[in-house]
C-alpha cells in the first residue's frame, strides 16, 4: 500500500510527524554506535466504530509477548524501539501491578526537600530492584524508546514510520511483528459521526478488510531488514500451513507459530527450510523462564547469518 492510500484510509494520528523525526534519530544514532536495533510491535489495536468514537473492536492482547522479549533483546545486547499499545504490558514493570507494589512500598520517613523516599521489603517485591536497574540502565544508555498506540491507524502510521527509520540500517534491522493487528476496519467514510443508538434495533456493520503491511514492509518500507511475523490460530491442524502460507506471500524471513492454548509455553520458529519446536519444560517453567527468552535467543542467532549472508 502506498502511503497516500495509508493516510486516505486511516487518518495520520496527532503527533505522528514528531515520532517519525524522534524514531529516525534513535535509529540513526545506534545505527553510528554500530548496533542491532529491533522494532517490537505489542499489544493489540482497537478499531473505532464512530467517528467521534464510543465503541470500539478490540482483541485479546494484552501485550505480554512484545514486552518480555523486549527485555531479551535489550540484554541481548540490541537497540530496542518498542511500539505498544496504550496500558498494555509494558517491559520491566508487567512483573508489577500496581497492586502489588501499593501495598508493598512504604514512605521511610523523613526525606530532603523535594524528594520522596520509599522502602519495601524485598521478599514482597521479588525481582524489582533487578527489574528495576535493567530499564534504567537501558533508558540511560539511549539505547530503548517506547511509542504508544491506541488505534489501528495509530498504529499503521506509526509503523510506516519506524520502518523507514530503521530501512538505512539495512541487514542490521530487525522487525518482531508480535502485536495483534485488527484484520478488520470500518472507513470513516462509512462511520457514522455519533454515538450508534441502541434504539435503532439489533446493529449490523459491515467491515473491511485491512491491508497486510507486511507486502509494503517487505518489499518498499525495509526491504533489507530481518523481518518476523507472528501467526497465531486455535486450530493446531493449520497453523503451519497458514504460516508456510504468509512466508510464500510476503517473502519475509520467520514465522513464528503458536496456538492460542498453548502459547506460553510452545512455538514454531518456520523459515523457508525449516522448523523449529521450541518448548518450555516444567523445570524451566518452575525456574521462571519464558518462552520469549526461547524464542529471541533462536532469533538471535538467525539474525547474525541473515546479516553474514548479505554482507
Amino acid at each position: 500500500m502506498a502511503a497516500v492510500d495509508l493516510v486516505a484510509e486511516f487518518p495520520q494520528p496527532a503527533g505522528a510527524a514528531r515520532w517519525a523525526e524522534v524514531m529516525a534519530r534513535f535509529a540513526a544514532r545506534l545505527g553510528a554506535q554500530g548496533r542491532r536495533v529491533v522494532l517490537v510491535t505489542s499489544g493489540g489495536t482497537k478499531v473505532p466504530l464512530e467517528a467521534r468514537p464510543v465503541r470500539f473492536l478490540d482483541n485479546f492482547s494484552s501485550g505480554r509477548r512484545g514486552a518480555t522479549s523486549a527485555e531479551a533483546f535489550l540484554a541481548a545486547g540490541y537497540g530496542v524501539l518498542f511500539l505498544y499499545r496504550a496500558r498494555s504490558a509494558f517491559p520491566f514493570a508487567h512483573r508489577f501491578p500496581p497492586q502489588t507494589w501499593l501495598s508493598a512500598l512504604r514512605p521511610s520517613g523523613q526525606a530532603a526537600s523535594g524528594l520522596l523516599s520509599l522502602e519495601a521489603e524485598e521478599k514482597a517485591l521479588p525481582g524489582f530492584a533487578a527489574a528495576l536497574r535493567s530499564y534504567q540502565e537501558a533508558e540511560a544508555a539511549g539505547t530503548f524508546l517506547a511509542i504508544e498506540f491506541t488505534t489501528l491507524a495509530d498504529y499503521l502510521h506509526l509503523l510506516q514510520a519506524a520502518a523507514q527509520a530503521l530501512n538505512p540500517l539495512g541487514s542490521s534491522a530487525m522487525f518482531y511483528l508480535a502485536a495483534a493487528v485488527s484484520d478488520f476496519y470500518v472507513p470513516v467514510s462509512e462511520m457514522p459521526e455519533h454515538k450508534i443508538q441502541s434504539s435503532g434495533g439489533p446493529l449490523q456493520i459491515t467491515m473491511k478488510m485491512v491491508p497486510k503491511m507486511l507486502s509494503p514492509l517487505v518489499k518498499d518500507w525495509a526491504p533489507k531488514a530481518f523481518i518476523i511475523s507472528f501467526k497465531l490460530e486455535t486450530d493446531p491442524s493449520i497453523v503451519i500451513d497458514r504460516a508456510r502460507n504468509a512466508l510464500e506471500i510476503y517473502r519475509h524471513q520467520v514465522v513464528v507459530a503458536n496456538i492460542l492454548d498453548s502459547r506460553r509455553s510452545f512455538v514454531v520458529i518456520i523459515t523457508k527450510d525449516s522448523e523449529t519446536k521450541l518448548l518450555l519444560s516444567e523445570e524451566e517453567v518452575g525456574k521462571g523462564i519464558e518462552i520469549e527468552e526461547k524464542i529471541v535467543d533462536d532469533l538471535l542467532s538467525r539474525h547474525t547469518a541473515f546479516i553474514h549472508d548479505k554482507n
